[in-house]
């Protein structure tokens, strides 16, 4: 039985250990733009912090918010997106900054930008280069894509998950793998059954966005290319209005068919998509958190 009734309430008496502690450690993603600063009063105190690479900053931006963020006394996990780096020197340096900050995990992604700044084409490729560096990373994580890529075919995006799975496992360095924002949680249901029968192991931290408004939602959906959670949105309007909160939307509605599985499928974590949107986010991770404990 899932833990959250059908209207997104959570049921008390079903309530879990497991899903009390993915709320609790819940992670949430940030962007490094300038409407952030006001928000960070609303994160809880000493959250994990997932700190997003821009196609239209620098890597540099992300290691000076991620920076910031430990000084606030947040634990910060910073991407690197590989279509970013400029060079093999400057991913030198960067790896070499998280041990001077004492920083022991990392958040790769292939990154949006249309073209490569520098010699690395894929993220593959740079988790190799990392792995050969004179690192003291504990922990890297990649991405996953229930919902497909804009323009990366799917039969490559799964070979290549299971590839750094291989890679990770070879250099004896932890990880897990973070789902893209997908809607539609037969379409996750679906293919982490899939991708478990295929072989793969590693944890799941499941993306799920934050109570974002609906507009920003959408356009960031569209943008993102998510294909059928966009559709599954946008013809379902009915849907869309019940799965919305005064404060935005309402994560509940995706949790809710998921929480049964979460165990079984050993999805260990929650990455919160924010869209810097911290004070209705947490409003709602608190209120689903109290509703467990009471």
């Amino acid at each position: 039985m899932s833990i959250f009734s059908l209207n997104g309430r959570i049921d008390r008496s079903t309530a879990a250990p497991l899903r009390r502690r993915l709320l609790s450690e819940a992670r949430f993603e940030v962007i490094p733009l300038k409407n952030l600063r006001a928000q960070l009063e609303h994160l809880p105190a000493g959250a994990a912090v997932s700190v997003t690479a821009s196609p239209n900053k620098s890597l540099e931006d992300t290691w000076e918010l991620t920076r910031d963020l430990q000084e606030r006394g947040f634990r910060p996990v910073p991407h690197l997106a590989s279509r970013m780096v400029e060079s093999h020197q400057q991913l030198s340096i960067l790896i070499g900054e998280l041990t001077a900050l004492n920083l022991s995990e990392l958040f790769l992604v292939g990154g949006d930008a249309p073209s490569p700044r520098g010699p690395y084409e894929d993220s593959i490729e740079v988790l190799r280069a990392i792995l050969e560096l004179d690192h003291t990373l504990e922990h890297i994580g990649v991405t996953a894509y229930p919902d497909g890529h804009s323009f990366i075919e799917t039969d490559v995006l799964n070979s290549s998950l299971h590839e750094k799975q291989k890679l990770l496992k070879e250099a004896g360095v932890p990880g897990h793998a973070s789902t893209q924002m997908c809607f539609d949680p037969r379409t996750i249901r679906h293919w982490l059954e899939a991708e478990r029968a295929s072989g793969l192991e590693l944890p799941i931290h499941l993306g799920i966005p934050g109570a974002v408004e609906r507009t920003k939602l959408l356009s960031i959906g569209a943008r993102l290319g998510v294909g059928t959670s966009l559709r599954y949105l946008q013809k379902n309007t009915g849907t869309v209005a019940r799965m919305v909160l005064p404060g935005g939307y309402n994560p509940n509605k995706l949790l809710s068919p998921l929480a049964g599985d979460l165990e079984s499928m050993d999805v260990s974590g929650l990455h919160i998509f924010t869209f810097n949107q911290l004070e209705a986010t947490v409003a709602w991770r608190d209120g689903a958190l109290s509703a467990l404990k009471g």
